[in-house]
């Protein structure tokens, strides 16, 4: 346990007694909410049961069912921006981490959460909140940069990015609080589960305290290596038999059946690097990849369910903000298409993926699937790249039906401005006698109690090279130029009509594209932007 927490106890109590009422003992009794983020890793906006997958997701539907679900929520495009955008409320690019983990010598790439901005952890912790994280880190690879640096008073988990799930690879690292942490050897060390394991030790330790809690549960599930434990594959033998162009038509049905879909949205053809499914080769090796990813979406949910039924026993559930989205979308890397090398070549090429000795993913085919009825993939800013799925669940606060969708459009930015506003906590001009970047996000306040809001006059992507800004329901965006770092010539959509993003109209809207350019170009310049060619 950090020892700073001490000093949240004396926090706490100048900032709950306004908050707070007497109960039935006469004790005064916090009603802030407790806040529980749940964040998936390369998952696609497809893939679970209330999105149209077919994956069982029992414990996340039951989240949806009792909550509110969103349209047209939207990620950093990857893992560390991702990360840095929901820690801070900040673009990447202003959190320092506007590529990934390495340093580029620049303040908006240098790998790890910059001194200018401060995380959910450091705010709501100063607002009494006690703040627990279990699961992979990603935005600092080294001290004083991990999560118990930044504000965390409990954490366990990868600081690195995706690793073996069955043992520590020797390039990544993990801890228990600020000290390194190898998990056992004995076969009984699976990472997700791991990581569930902590989370609910942490709620049992701290749930039932006065103070309320954010709980980060950041899972590495379903991020390549293709690992699962046997038990769960054996569910999804011989599912995937029909092949990927059959499960994109037969999610894109079930994404209206379960109301996550317009009737305006289309189904984008099949990525142009992708086979039909006839013509693949080695299918059964492509069927045993998706069943692989299956099960380990499947083991996440179980742990999600473990997570809910915890906060139900600690009598917390009602008042418990729950937040579930992934970090990118479906994830196309690995590619025997793209490269002609399967990632099973990295560790023992001849094993199927699933257990230890494997080291694969499940390539550009699957994720089009992962990602229906949308284009593109992690890292692009399309919105294959970029759509997650959000699930909002919190029984005392949430006011519009349960079951709702709605298609307020949202940002990461905006996760901490919500909690800031839920917490009533203060975001800070300053820290440690440091200024502190303005916040970017809005509160999602105004969708939980009426199913929409006044959103941003416009939200921005840049990652390495792919460029995006939307406007309301128009949406600018450009890819990086295939194995060039050179930008791609801007295209224009009309996301109200043509989410799937098919009908390029830049050509018959020669001003608007100008006027969205000069704003991208203008939001660039503020966040601290860098041609992609210059950083590398």
């Amino acid at each position: 346990m950090s020892d700073h927490l001490d000093r949240r106890s004396f926090l706490q109590a100048l900032t709950v007694a306004p908050l707070a009422a007497c109960g039935p003992t006469g004790d005064r009794v916090d009603s802030r909410p407790n806040i529980v983020v749940i964040m998936a890793d390369d998952m696609g906006f497809s893939d679970i049961g209330s999105y149209g997958g077919e994956i069982a997701t029992p414990n996340l539907d039951a989240l949806a069912a009792g909550g509110l679900r969103f349209r047209q929520f939207y990620n950093a495009a990857r893992c560390c921006p991702t990360r840095a955008s929901l820690l801070t409320g900040l673009y990447s690019h202003q959190a320092g981490v506007g590529h990934m983990v390495g340093d580029y010598g620049h303040p908006s790439y240098q790998g790890h959460l910059n001194d200018q901005c401060v995380t959910i952890a450091e705010v709501l912790g100063d607002a009494g909140y006690t703040t627990l994280m279990s699961g992979k880190w990603h935005v600092g690879e080294s001290r004083p940069h991990w999560p118990a640096d930044r504000g965390f008073d409990e954490y366990f988990g990868l600081i690195s990015g995706g690793s073996n799930y069955f043992k520590l690879d020797g390039a990544r690292q993990m801890a228990t609080g600020n000290e390194p942490y190898t998990p056992p050897e004995d076969g009984s060390f699976y990472m997700t589960d791991a990581f569930t394991d902590n989370a609910v030790r942490f709620l049992r330790e701290h749930g039932s305290k006065q103070a309320p809690f954010f709980l980060y549960l950041a899972y590495t599930a379903p991020h390549w290596p293709l690992h699962a434990k046997p038990d769960d594959i054996a569910k999804y033998e011989g599912n995937y038999s029909m092949g990927w162009d059959e499960l994109r038509r037969r999610r894109f049905e079930r994404q209206q059946e379960v109301g996550i879909r317009s009737v305006s949205w289309d189904l984008s053809p099949r990525d142009d690097r992708v086979p039909p499914w006839e013509q693949a080769e080695d299918r059964a090796l492509w069927e045993r990849r998706m069943e692989v990813y299956a099960a380990m979406i499947d083991c996440l949910d179980q742990g999600v369910g473990r997570v809910v039924e915890t906060l139900r026993e600690l009598g917390k559930l009602d008042n418990t903000l729950i937040l579930f989205l992934s970090d990118n979308g479906g994830c196309h890397e690995s590619a025997d298409i793209e490269q002609g090398t399967p990632r099973n070549t990295w560790a023992d090429p001849n094993a199927m993926p699933g257990g230890p000795g494997s080291f694969d993913g499940y390539d550009r085919p699957w994720a089009n699937a992962s990602n229906t009825p949308f284009r593109m993939f992690k890292s692009w800013v399309h919105e294959g790249g970029i759509s997650s799925p959000l699930i909002c669940h919190w029984p005392d606060g949430i006011r519009v039906a349960p079951g709702s969708v709605t298609d307020a459009t949202a940002h990461v930015i905006d996760l901490m401005a919500t909690f800031v506003d839920l917490g009533d906590a203060a975001y800070p001009a300053e820290r440690a006698g440091r200024p502190i970047t303005p916040l970017e996000g809005k509160s999602l306040r105004p969708v939980f109690e009426r199913g929409n809001r006044d959103g941003h006059e416009a939200i921005f992507w840049e990652h390495q090279g792919n460029r995006a800004v939307r406007q309301g329901r128009w949406k600018l965006v450009s890819r990086r130029q295939g194995g060039t770092l050179a930008a791609g010539p801007w295209e224009l959509y009309d996301l109200a009509q043509d989410r799937a993003e098919q009908r390029d109209l830049a050509s018959e809207m020669p001003d608007r594209v100008a006027e969205m350019q000069s704003a991208w170009l203008e939001w660039g310049e503020r966040v601290g932007w860098v041609p992609f060619d210059e950083v590398r």
